[in-house]
């Protein structure tokens, strides 16, 4: 009498490499932190000056449509997991959107962020705060400028994804792993954003 076949759930390649990365981005990310308050340790005099720069509301704002963006996302995935990929009903009835639609909004929304960043560069060289002014503006720009080149990565990432959707003849497993693995990069960057936010605008 043949014993039942067993199968073993191997865990996904994809998923398991993009989760090893993303910890090392971690600590990336650390490294900054570290250097951000060892500098406003060593110059605590000139940060109420340059703090006071800083708009608030508009980044307060911004990162909200960055934040929201992860909700947008999260819903795609579970478009995804249902292999749906495109809207089954009108434009307008979100309820019936697809993996296609829920990235789109996604990537729009991580695009206006990027572009309300720029804006805030702009205002802050305006009024003086250029990234060589001072240890507080070097160290402004490089935290929250590596924050937002690894944004543009992951939309870079949603143009792939997106791209990969649309010539699909079949929606399958495959595509929805990448799915699940660009949510990935894209939650980390959002968290990882509350936590700039945090420090920069909040703890002033």
């Amino acid at each position: 009498m043949s014993k039942p076949r067993v199968e073993v759930n191997r865990p996904n390649t994809l998923a398991v490499g993009t989760i090893v990365w993303l910890s090392s981005e971690l600590m990336f990310f650390a490294g900054l932190f570290a250097m951000y308050f060892s500098h406003r340790s060593a110059s605590s005099e000139i940060w109420p000056q340059n703090t006071d720069l800083l708009n608030f509301p508009f980044a307060l704002a911004n990162t909200s449509i960055l934040v929201l963006s992860s909700v947008t996302c999260q819903l795609g995935v579970h478009a995804a997991e249902k292999f749906k990929k495109v809207r089954s009903g009108a434009l307008w009835d979100v309820r019936r959107w697809g993996a296609i639609e829920w990235f789109t909004l996604t990537f729009i929304m991580g695009a206006i962020f990027i572009g309300g960043q720029v804006f805030e560069y702009a205002e802050l060289v305006h009024e003086g705060l250029h990234i060589g002014a001072n240890p507080y503006a070097s160290v402004f720009y490089i935290t929250t400028g590596f924050h937002g080149l690894h944004v543009v990565g992951g939309l870079i990432a949603f143009l792939f994804l997106l791209g990969r959707m649309f010539v699909a003849r079949r929606f399958t497993q495959h595509e929805a792993t990448t799915a699940i693995v660009c949510s990935y990069y894209w939650h980390f960057v959002d968290v990882v954003w509350v936590v700039l936010f945090g420090i920069i605008y909040i703890l002033k």
